[in-house]
């Protein structure tokens, strides 16, 4: 027999485990995934950075961060650059570390995409990153592409046109964007339109590259998170330790770029709005980029326009032949005209 005690208390437990499962539904629901989805598997193209060995750390965790579940690193293929000799030194010790980490390892990429549902392209050597990122986009599978996207504008625009040729998804984006202050400006309109920014970030060179495309796109990534697209010209201003980028966007606004190379390493910056001026920064680490690309493997929909991370690239390219024309201002129409007749 159900005494009214025993009822009232059956009652109270059901309804207790209905909000439970409410929340837990809203949860999943939340990051896309049911807990019986089956763990999608990723696999990385290139070690030679320490994105590589960070992101495996964090997808394979067994307390991962609340989006990264039912996702891991599972295979990799190590390619790397044969000229860069920083990423010579540290492969063999990045692949001992993923292989500790349940990583298989692989000779191809061929072989890779057999064994991988999702691909994150982490050569830090953007000059492969359309021939390595070609035969994913054919197999029709998502990839995230770390920065930068490719060594031109031109590479960069063949991958988002074979993206759209394929019918496969691609993401890619510098950490800095995914800063929380960053956000608040740019999703949450924390202090109303923007009317200008000043960001910074270090700039080291590397001679395989243009200039800013090595590192220096990290703070210029920052810069077009709070100021969207829209730059006409741009005027870089170097010396042997700094960078300054001044670039003026079609309705007059001004964004710039520092660059350092000497000091200790920081990025950050300040935008200015119509309700008042917002520090950008502090980096935190990887853990929002990661969540961003943990939906995109879901979803399929990535949280930057390819046009926005075109852009970026042209800024980048403007800036290296302003230089070369010692400081004069350099039209992004130029460059794209350029970079469509060298298209592959």
């Amino acid at each position: 027999m159900i005494t009214d005690f025993n009822r009232r208390k059956f009652i109270r437990n059901a309804a207790i485990a209905g909000v439970g499962a409410g929340l837990l539904g809203s949860w999943y629901s939340l990051y896309g995934r049911t807990p019986t989805d089956p763990v999608i598997r990723i696999g990385i193209i290139g070690l030679d950075t320490t994105h590589a060995i960070a992101f495996t750390k964090a997808f394979n965790s067994s307390r991962p961060v609340p989006g990264l579940e039912g996702m891991k690193v599972a295979v990799a293929f190590p390619q790397t650059s044969p000229d860069i000799a920083l990423n010579q030194k540290r492969l063999p010790g990045f692949i001992e570390d993923v292989k500790k980490m349940g990583v298989e390892i692989v000779d191809s990429i061929a072989a890779l995409l057999e064994k991988a549902d999702v691909v994150l392209l982490e050569s830090n050597d953007g000059r492969p990153h359309l021939t390595q990122a070609l035969p994913v986009l054919q197999a029709g599978k998502k990839i995230f592409i770390d920065k930068p996207l490719a060594a031109s504008l031109a590479d960069g625009m063949a991958i988002f046109t074979a993206a759209e040729k394929y019918h496969a998804p691609v993401f890619s984006a510098s950490s800095l964007r995914f800063m929380e202050s960053a956000q608040k400006v740019a999703k949450e309109g924390a202090i109303g339109k923007v009317l200008g920014a000043d960001t910074y970030s270090p700039a080291a060179i590397e001679k395989t590259h243009l200039d800013l495309y090595w590192y220096g796109i990290h703070g210029i990534e920052t810069l077009y998170t709070v100021m969207g697209t829209g730059c006409k010209t741009v005027t870089r201003f170097h010396t042997g330790d700094t960078d300054v980028v001044v670039g003026v966007w079609g309705d007059d606004r001004i964004g710039t770029f520092r660059g350092t190379r000497s000091g200790p390493d920081d990025f950050g910056g300040r935008v200015f709005g119509e309700k008042g001026s917002m520090l950008l920064g502090p980096f935190k680490g990887y853990d929002l980029l990661l969540q961003q690309i943990a939906t995109f493997f879901r979803t399929g929909v990535s949280p930057v326009k390819p046009e926005e991370t075109l852009e970026i690239l042209a800024f980048m390219e403007a800036a290296e032949e302003s230089k070369r024309r010692n400081g004069a201002p350099v039209q992004l129409e130029e460059i794209y005209r350029k970079a469509k007749r060298d298209k592959k």
